[in-house]
C-alpha cells in the first residue's frame, strides 16, 4: 500500500473545501487526526457550550470521513505541550510520510504549530502547511509600505482588489479511498466541569447542517440582509458563526454562495449580498490583526496606551450585567439570550460590550472572557476584535467618545419590543414607549430593577477616563 498522508484537523472540521485534506488526498491515502486538548480549552477560557458543539461537529466529521474510507484518530493531549510528541508518535505508528495542516493565528496556536513542525523535521518527516480559516492569508493584504492594515476600510479595499479566481472556488470533497487497516477512534466525552446551557437541538454539529443553513440564508434572508441584520427580533442574519468558528463551513464557501446570488459581483448589485461580504471581510481583518500583532492574544489592548485606563472594580455591577439585571431592557434581553442559547445577535454584542466598558467602566477583558465562557461560537479573533472595538482600545476602534445609549438602541432596533418581551417577560405588559425605559412607567408595579447607572452621567465618566490619558 502507498505511504500514508497524515491530515491534522483543527478548526477546519469539514471534508468539502478543506485544502489540507484535498491536497493530501491527491498524494495518496489519508489518515485524519484530531488532538483534543481539554486542559488548553480551560486555559483559553472556552466554555462548555462551545466544547459540546465542537464535539458534535467532531462526531459528524468522523461520519463524513468514514464514508470516504478515511479513519479518524483522536489524541487526548491535555494541553498544547503534548501535541508534538503525540502527533509524531501517530505518524510513526501509521508509517505516515507527511503531516498536513492549515494555519491558525493566535500566539499559543502558532507556538504549538512551530513545535510540531520542528519535531517532524527533526524526525525526517515532511510538514505541509496551508491557510484555510481565511480566504486571504495574513501577510497577503498589506499597505503600500508593506505593513499590516490597522483600519478596516482600506483593508477591505485592498482585500477586494487582490481576490483571485481560486479564492472564490471551493474545493470539492475528495474522492473515496480504500480504507487502510486503521480504526477510527471514539469521540471524547464532554469533560467534567463543562457547564452547558445552549440547547443541542438549536446547534446541530457538522458540515451538512452548516451547508443547509448557508443555502437557506442565501435563498432567503440575504437580499434583505443590509436592512434587517440589526434587528434582533428578525431572522435577518445567517447564524453561521458557530459553524464558521470550528470550520464546519469555510469562509470561501460563504463567499462563493454570496457571489452566486450576486451575479459574481464582490461589490455592487445586491446590497444584502455586498453587506454580508463585508462582514466576511471583517472576520478576515480580525484574523490578520491577530497574526500581525501578537500582543492582542496576551490580554493586552491593541492600542497600548489604553492599557492604562483606570477600569473600575465592582463585582455587583458585573454580576448584574452578566445576569441581565441592569435595568436597561435591551441589554438585559441580550444577556439573557446569551445565557439561554449560547449565542447573541451581533448588534447586541456591541450594545452590551459598550455598556460594560463605557457605562459601567468595567474592564472589557472581563466581558471578553464571559463571552468566551458562554458563546457556542466563541472565536478568539472575532471576540477580541469586537470587544476592543466597543471598548475603544482596539484597531479601527470606535472613538472613545462614542457610547451607545441603551435606550436609543432599544427604540431603534427593537421598536415594538418583540425581542425584549421574549427574554424579559416581566416587561411584556408594557407598551413600547415605556418598554424601552420602564422606570418612566408611573403607577405600574414591576418585578424589574431600576437602571443600574444613569446613561448620560456614566457616558461622561467614561469619556473623562479616556481623556485623562490624553486620548
Amino acid at each position: 500500500m502507498a505511504a500514508l498522508e497524515l491530515v491534522w484537523f483543527r478548526n477546519d472540521l469539514r471534508c468539502r473545501d478543506q485544502s489540507a485534506l484535498a491536497h493530501a488526498r491527491e498524494q495518496g491515502p489519508v489518515v485524519a487526526v484530531y488532538c483534543f486538548c481539554p486542559g488548553q480549552l480551560v486555559r483559553h477560557g472556552v466554555g462548555g457550550n462551545r466544547v459540546a458543539f465542537l464535539l458534535r461537529c467532531l462526531t459528524a466529521l468522523r461520519t463524513q470521513l468514514d464514508d470516504l474510507g478515511i479513519p479518524l484518530k483522536v489524541l487526548d493531549c491535555g494541553t498544547f505541550d503534548a501535541v508534538p510528541k503525540a502527533l509524531l508518535g501517530l505518524a510513526r505508528a501509521t508509517a505516515a510520510r507527511r503531516l498536513w495542516f492549515n494555519d491558525e493565528y493566535p500566539v499559543n496556536e502558532r507556538l504549538r504549530d512551530r513545535a510540531v513542525e520542528d519535531a517532524f523535521i527533526a524526525a525526517g518527516l515532511d510538514v505541509v502547511r496551508g491557510s484555510d480559516t481565511v480566504i486571504r492569508a495574513p501577510g497577503t493584504v498589506l499597505t503600500q509600505a508593506g505593513t499590516p492594515y490597522t483600519v478596516f476600510t482600506p483593508f477591505r479595499r485592498r482585500w477586494l482588489e487582490g481576490i483571485r479566481p481560486e479564492d472564490v472556488s471551493p474545493r470539492p470533497r475528495p474522492r473515496r479511498q480504500t480504507r487502510p487497516d486503521i480504526s477510527s477512534d471514539d469521540i471524547p466525552e464532554l469533560p467534567n466541569g463543562c457547564d452547558v446551557h445552549a440547547p443541542a437541538a438549536m446547534w446541530p454539529g457538522g458540515e451538512t447542517e452548516a451547508l443547509k443553513r448557508l443555502e437557506r440564508f442565501v435563498d432567503g434572508a440575504l437580499d434583505d440582509y443590509r436592512d434587517q441584520r440589526d434587528f434582533p427580533a428578525m431572522e435577518g442574519t445567517s447564524t453561521l458563526s458557530p459553524w464558521l468558528s470550528v470550520g464546519a463551513v469555510s469562509p470561501r464557501q460563504c463567499l462563493h454562495a454570496a457571489l452566486v446570488c450576486n451575479d459574481g459581483r464582490l461589490d455592487g448589485g445586491s446590497a444584502g449580498a455586498t453587506t454580508w461580504i463585508t462582514e466576511l471581510i471583517w472576520r478576515e481583518f480580525y484574523r490578520h490583526v491577530t497574526a500581525a500583532f501578537p500582543h492582542v492574544s496576551m490580554g493586552r489592548a491593541f492600542r497600548r496606551e489604553y492599557d492604562a485606563v483606570r477600569w473600575r472594580e465592582d463585582a455587583e455591577q458585573f454580576d448584574a450585567w452578566r445576569e441581565g439585571r441592569t435595568g436597561y431592557p435591551l441589554v438585559d434581553a441580550a444577556m439573557r439570550q446569551l445565557a439561554q442559547t449560547g449565542w447573541m445577535h451581533n448588534r447586541l454584542r456591541m450594545v452590551v460590550a459598550m455598556f460594560l466598558s463605557k457605562n459601567l467602566l468595567l474592564d472589557w477583558r472581563r466581558g471578553e472572557a464571559h463571552f468566551m465562557e458562554r458563546l457556542v461560537d466563541g472565536d478568539f479573533a472575532s471576540n477580541n476584535g469586537g470587544w476592543q472595538w466597543s471598548a475603544s482600545t482596539g484597531t479601527d476602534a470606535a472613538p472613545y467618545f462614542r457610547v451607545f445609549n441603551p435606550v436609543t438602541q432599544s427604540r431603534r432596533f427593537d421598536p415594538d419590543g418583540r425581542f425584549i418581551r421574549r427574554y424579559v417577560p416581566e416587561l411584556a405588559a408594557l407598551d413600547p414607549p415605556h418598554l424601552h425605559a420602564p422606570w418612566k412607567a408611573r403607577g405600574v408595579a414591576l418585578e424589574y430593577p431600576g437602571p443600574l447607572v444613569d446613561a448620560a452621567a456614566s457616558r461622561r465618566r467614561a469619556i473623562d477616563a479616556f481623556r485623562a490619558l490624553g486620548g
